[in-house]
């Protein structure tokens, strides 16, 4: 294999997928990325067996071949090389000679033919959404996912597919996000799949706030990305979400209208002096004002006071202070709306930006 390319083509896709490669390996060629070189096209693949990333472009090659090579050290390269070089690649018996200018590497290859990849994905379904709406998606509920929880379910972000409709939902079991969009889909009925928390950061992270389209394949086992000039597919979760619809109240409950800004300083400021275990915050309701107090072990307190639109009955509900600034560092909306029902039930956040996206906190005991 030999080829020469622009340092700035083949470091982005470089950087692309190195995401799906671990710091920390079993197998040792799953440190590597593979590089295979056609005639006119070049493929770089990178995965940890969980997650796969293939970069593919047109490209004049002047000889063909396939070779693996440690990934961050090549990338290292490539960003200390100076902007507009060219690099030189030559794959010579196990080695890989890279080179450009003066400067000369070489480094050691592992055999393409060992190189692991993930098992043929038969998609179930496909459909088109266009980058900004799956990042909306997975940014707007992916943050409720539950970290190396023994419910394993919990660990990923939740994707719903039914006619003209693809939802994400995501739990720990004290918080719920969830948030829709239409869509055209080519289905007669509901199709969930869970997506586990390394799936969602990689997908997220090269995903972008525009409008070209990404093609959605779903399987059994599997959900594959495709946009961009990448191809993404991630192994999906072996399990059964809970019935997210039976956490969200049907009721309206009494509404409280508050400057999201406002509410998010405050909060801030009162969790300072909370519990640092719990790091609860109890609201206190009256007529057209909100009340956050906080305290701790050692008996330090602090109150705010806050100007809202609320014309239900009074009372006293205690939560997470983090958990309620996840969720209002998520709106958009100058004006965030929550639903209270009574002392001790859930409460619902809505964005008035996107108000197809629902937020559910469990109260706690203080």
């Amino acid at each position: 294999m030999k080829f020469s390319i622009e340092r700035e083509r083949l470091l982005k896709p470089l950087q692309q997928v190195v995401g799906a490669v671990e710091k920390r390996q079993t197998m040792p060629i799953l440190s590597n990325v593979l590089i295979r070189a056609e005639t006119s096209r070049l493929e770089l693949v990178a995965t940890d067996l969980e997650v796969e990333w293939v970069a593919d472009m047109e490209h004049s090659v002047a000889s063909p071949g396939v070779v693996t090579v440690p990934a961050r050290k090549l990338l290292d390269i490539c960003k200390a090389l100076p902007e507009g070089a060219t690099v030189g690649l030559h794959h010579e018996g196990d080695r890989l000679l890279v080179s450009s200018g003066r400067s000369r590497f070489t480094l050691s290859t592992l055999p393409a033919d060992d190189y692991p990849s993930l098992e043929e994905m038969r998609a179930n379904l496909s459909l088109e959404v266009t980058q900004r709406e799956l990042l909306d998606l997975m940014e707007r509920t992916s943050f409720a996912m539950a970290v190396q929880d023994v419910r394993y379910y919990l660990n990923g972000l939740m994707f719903e597919v039914e006619p003209g409709t693809v939802r994400t939902v995501a739990t720990d079991g004290h918080r719920l996000s969830l948030c829709a969009i239409e869509s055209i889909v080519e289905t007669q009925e509901s199709q969930q799949l869970i997506l586990p928390r390394k799936g969602v950061m990689e997908l997220s992270r090269l995903l972008e706030r525009v409008d070209d389209k990404v093609r959605l394949e779903l399987g059994a086992s599997h959900l594959r990305a495709v946009f961009a000039g990448l191809q993404f597919t991630s192994k999906l979760i072996d399990g059964r979400f809970p019935d997210y619809k039976r956490v969200v109240p049907e009721d309206d409950g009494h509404v409280l209208k508050v400057d999201r800004e406002l509410l998010k300083q405050a909060l801030g400021r009162t969790a300072i002096l909370s519990n640092e275990k719990v790091r609860g915050v109890r609201m206190e309701l009256g007529e057209n004002l909100l009340k956050l107090q906080s305290h701790n072990p050692e008996q330090e307190e602090a109150e705010e006071e806050l100007e809202v639109e609320y014309a239900g009955p009074a009372m006293e509900i205690g939560f997470n202070s983090t958990y309620l600034l996840d969720v209002v560092n998520h709106l958009e909306g100058e004006i965030m709306e929550i639903k209270f029902r009574m002392s001790g039930a859930s409460i619902v956040i809505r964005d008035q930006v996107m108000p197809r996206a629902i937020y559910v906190v469990m109260p706690i005991r203080l």
